[in-house]
């Protein structure tokens, strides 16, 4: 059994005096009362040990993790999974001046190639039941082979939706062409669980990020950067130096280590999870997306002809929330914790919505997100003087900055690509990020 380092630090010293260092609550009245965690809030301390350059119970339980977790090395993130994305692409700027990114790659990734001066290579998919799935092996190979200034490729893997992308063959495609593979496995975290750590992105990427926080019982914004191979650890420290806050939540920081232990500690409820999920979705009256993921049932709205946007009004009456509803698909997103209580009473409000006579015929196609026509480069259009016209008429123009559908945040169109009919089409359906008053940043001509 693992035991919990940072938290049990923390609980020995919670009541320490704390009158004379930060945090400025001082775990005291009525901040102490609403915010029980304040005993254990602390700052950088002879006991606490130090994120930046741990030699305590901090860097012990980072070792710890990484031998759960088969890393070479592995830092607690209390930024959430993004500071870990921008210390890998900083990495990677190192190693080349553009990167593969698909397009259905989280903001971060853009934000990174953004402040780094990486130019993203955008590939897409297939889409699949209106899903954008991981793109072909070979079409990245291609893109590797054709162009030495890639330093590689950031996979997302799983995606929002639960798709699993060929880390495998992609591994062998970057180490032939001696180029790094990273994953953004923010939604992962779980799978190094699973039998033989099936679908783990460890497994295969040379450095990689768990979102602790999204499939483990860990705190908001808790996650864990990963190494696979060693010699990207300088640039990567060099980049979690630059991005990772200097003032750490002790709190998030100890929910990493109890995230990830305690799942390891627990097989058992991590099953019986799965399990239960699985009849959920093994149920032939709930159509789910045909996700590689357990921790992602994905219940598809339109064979019911009924909206998902209004089925997820519907459940939220019913004290159910989903993820996230994209106008086809409610997303509901599981942990190591869900109980099979959780998946019955899920599955029994499901079923009152789906076949609900009010809701019938609600259904309205989204447009998918078609793949853009581009010609000038990312970091060209990020550079050029732009301006704010109506959407309705930028069909031929450059974009500008990103645009797209949230959640989850992809972008339709992407800095320096042509905003085609197709594209106003997915933006004007929407729930939208990059759109402003009906309008869209477009480079001036």
């Amino acid at each position: 059994m693992y035991e919990y380092l940072i938290y049990d630090q923390l609980i020995k010293f919670e009541k320490a005096e704390k009158a004379y260092h930060m945090p400025g609550h001082k775990a005291r009245g009525d901040f102490a009362k609403k915010f029980p965690v304040a005993n254990i809030d602390v700052t950088e301390l002879p006991y606490s040990d130090n994120l930046m350059c741990p030699t305590g119970v901090i860097a012990k339980a980072q070792e710890e993790i990484a031998a759960i977790l088969g890393a070479q090395k592995s830092y607690i993130l209390t930024d959430g999974s993004s500071s870990g994305i921008m210390a890998m692409l900083y990495a990677a700027s190192k190693r080349g001046n553009k990167i593969i990114v698909p397009r259905n790659s989280h903001l971060s990734v853009w934000n990174a190639c953004a402040v780094l001066g990486l130019e993203p290579v955008i590939i897409q998919g297939k889409t699949e039941r209106g899903v954008i799935c991981p793109p072909d092996p070979d079409d990245i190979e291609q893109l590797v082979v054709n162009d030495v200034n890639i330093a590689g490729m950031i996979a997302v893997s799983p995606d929002y939706y639960g798709n699993i992308s060929s880390l495998s063959t992609y591994s062998d495609i970057m180490k032939r062409n001696k180029r790094i593979l990273l994953v953004d496995g923010a939604h992962g975290a779980h799978l190094a669980f699973s039998p033989d750590k099936a679908g783990y992105a460890g497994v295969y990427a040379d450095a990689w990020v768990d979102g602790a926080h999204k499939t483990l019982p860990t705190l908001t914004q808790g996650a864990v950067l990963n190494l696979g191979e060693i010699s990207l650890a300088s640039d990567i420290e060099d980049g979690l130096n630059i991005f990772r806050t200097t003032s750490p939540s002790y709190p998030v920081m100890a929910s990493v280590e109890y995230g990830v232990k305690s799942v390891a500690n627990n097989s058992g409820e991590l099953k019986k999870a799965c399990e239960a999920a699985k009849a959920l979705r093994d149920d032939p009256r709930i159509n789910c997306y045909p996700s590689d993921d357990w921790a992602k049932i994905a219940v598809d709205c339109e064979p019911y002809g009924i909206s998902a946007d209004l089925a997820a009004e519907a459940l939220e009456k019913k004290d159910v929330y989903c993820e996230l509803s994209d106008g086809r698909y409610l997303l509901f997103y599981l942990s190591a914790v869900t109980t099979v209580s959780d998946i019955k009473r899920l599955k029994t409000q499901l079923l009152s919505v789906l076949f609900s006579k009010k809701l019938k015929g609600t259904y309205r196609p989204k447009p998918p997100v078609a793949a853009a026509s581009r010609t000038y480069s990312f970091q060209y259009a990020l550079k050029r003087a732009f301006e704010w016209i109506n959407l309705e008429s930028a069909a031929g123009r450059m974009c500008a900055r990103n645009a797209g559908i949230t959640p989850p945040c992809i972008p339709v169109v992407a800095a320096g690509e042509i905003i085609t009919e197709a594209a106003i089409r997915s933006l004007k359906s929407s729930k939208t990020f990059g759109i402003v008053n009906g309008k869209i940043a477009v480079v001036k001509k």
